[in-house]
């Protein structure tokens, strides 16, 4: 019952939170200088007739909470407008480029929880040179930007060697794995030496723990004090870096996807910034504070599962 009650609760919170996100994303319009019908033209010069159908499709002649209703209401429904650059509704524009970005995410995320974990691990039991070497290797990784392992990346492998494409995302499952793998890679790099750091630090910290000494005194295997007493002991730290990881991954496909030139949903919103396509840019905005905050909604459901010393509402520091 009080996981129920805990789990209501947050479902409400992140309820409240994206109403206000809400209207946070839908009053960006207005803070623009000028009318707001010239702002969603682009600043193009527009007939009277053109005008008016502008502001009789957003409602501009109405007020504005009247307004943010009809948009909210809109939205709830699926629909979030249509776009001013391509001219179609957003939400088909969404539905042909979501899943490539969240195919894109899902094969980062795998090399990082992946190569991630390894390394922490390993930096952690091991020790002594190799430990060295992780921290040195780790720390190249944090300090490279998406960005530029993606240019790095694209130069070695996609245009010298030719093992990879350079751009596109490919046609089918298969093809797709292929044009997304330097992508991922490049998505991928930073986060992996965070969470190899994360890992490692509480790893060595659950190590020194008084558990672990009576454990080892008792005459229990190695390996299996690594495994029940020290890594299950880090996991709530390591699943608290798990939601950040997640939202930066969904923050830094706008970089790398327009590196690779590839047609998801982060080059959909940089090319609808540039072109002050606002309704297209709503949406995405909506959509990337949506993902975050149900990230976050499960991180915090399932902290208390993973490590029973966290009580329900609190999430592990010892990072």
């Amino acid at each position: 019952m009080n996981f129920l009650r805990f789990a209501a609760r947050r479902l409400a919170e992140m309820a409240a939170t994206l109403l206000g996100a809400s209207f946070v994303v839908f009053g960006a319009m207005y803070l623009a200088p000028g009318d707001p019908a010239s702002f969603l033209l682009s600043g193009r010069s527009a007939s009277p007739q053109a005008l008016a159908a502008v502001k009789a499709q957003y409602h501009l002649d109405d007020p504005f909470f009247v307004r943010y209703l009809n948009w909210l209401g809109d939205i709830v429904q699926g629909d979030f407008g249509r776009s001013i650059t391509y001219r179609t509704d957003v939400s088909r524009l969404l539905a042909d480029r979501l899943p490539t970005t969240l195919m894109l995410v899902v094969m980062a995320l795998v090399v990082v929880a992946v190569i991630g974990l390894a390394l922490g691990w390993i930096a952690a039991v091991r020790g002594g040179g190799i430990d060295s070497t992780v921290l040195v290797g780790t720390t190249l990784a944090v300090g490279t930007p998406s960005f530029v392992a993606a240019v790095l990346l694209q130069g070695l492998f996609a245009v010298k060697l030719g093992w990879f494409p350079s751009s596109g995302a490919g046609d089918g499952f298969a093809d797709r794995l292929w044009h997304l793998t330097l992508p991922a890679i490049a998505l991928a790099l930073y986060l992996i030496g965070m969470l190899a750091r994360v890992t490692r630090s509480t790893m060595l910290e659950a190590l020194d723990s008084e558990h672990v000494t009576v454990a080892r005194s008792r005459g229990v295997p190695e390996r299996q004090v690594i495994r029940r007493h020290v890594f299950r002991n880090s996991l709530g730290t390591v699943l608290t870096t798990g939601g950040l990881i997640v939202s930066t991954l969904l923050i830094c496909t706008i970089l790398v996807e327009t590196a690779f030139s590839i047609g998801g949903v982060g080059q959909l919103l940089e090319l609808s910034t540039t072109t002050k396509d606002f309704p297209t840019v709503q949406a995405v905005s909506l959509i990337i504070v949506a993902i975050f905050m149900t990230v976050n909604l499960i991180v915090d459901l399932l902290l208390p599962l993973v490590d029973p010393r966290i009580a329900l509402g609190t999430r592990s520091t010892s990072v």
